[in-house]
């Protein structure tokens, strides 16, 4: 496991004292665990969660959202948004994954989500190797977080089921896809499914085999205004 660290302050040499620390001389931190689902797929958006759990609350079972079963998973949403003292889900939409790159819109999910918890955080422990710029509290990156930090888990376990169940409302809409079952990751049924239809509004274009889709659409078609 490797962290990085973001500063809660300048304590100058030890002058003043670790806000944090001061914060915690009067109640315990508020700690949030923050994650993200979907950031290979060729479609649809990529999911960033950030949970503040209560230690009052306990919840059990709690693990990496890909250690999970499907309905393990859908068992504990409901608990963590019951008992968790504060929770946000942000959804970076396709087109802005193209503006911005897949890096850059996670990033940007997770400072929006850190953004919408209330009551606000403290700290923040994320996972990964990558700190977003402009958060509203301290935090630390770390990596393989979503296996050892509680908090973590949580987040993942949101963001993973809220994109799945975004993903099936997609599948009604664009059922030729086959959403319901790969999720928009780059399954041999979903790459087969590209090349016969094309893409739809809500595949990544950056994404080389959404690209190539394209491309093969477009040389596909006939020409017009030929004599």
């Amino acid at each position: 496991m490797k962290r990085r660290r973001t500063p809660a302050a300048d304590t100058a040499g030890g002058l003043f004292e670790d806000p944090l620390a001061a914060i915690a001389r009067v109640r315990p931190l508020r700690i949030a665990g923050v994650d993200e689902a979907g950031r290979g797929p060729l479609a649809g958006p990529v999911s960033v969660a950030a949970v503040i759990l209560d230690p009052d609350r306990p919840i059990h079972g709690l693990n990496d959202s890909k250690q999970l079963t499907e309905a393990r998973r859908e068992a504990l949403y409901p608990l963590i948004v019951e008992r968790a003292l504060a929770w946000r889900i942000e959804f970076v939409e396709a087109d802005e994954i193209d503006a911005l790159n897949i890096l850059q819109a996670t990033l940007t999910g997770m400072r929006r989500a850190l953004a919408g918890l209330s009551p606000a955080a403290d700290c923040a422990r994320i996972d990964g190797n990558r700190l977003p710029t402009g958060l509203p509290c301290a935090a630390e990156a770390i990596i393989g977080g979503d296996a050892i930090e509680p908090a973590i888990m949580a987040a993942s376990i949101l963001a993973k089921v809220a994109r799945d169940r975004h993903m099936l409302e997609l599948h009604v809409r664009y059922p030729q896809y086959g959403f319901d079952r790969h999720k928009g990751y780059p399954s041999p049924a979903h790459r087969a499914a590209l090349a016969a239809h094309g893409p739809c509004p809500e595949h990544r274009r950056s994404y080389a085999p959404v690209r190539d889709a394209m491309l093969s659409s477009a040389a596909a078609r006939p020409a017009s205004g030929t004599a």
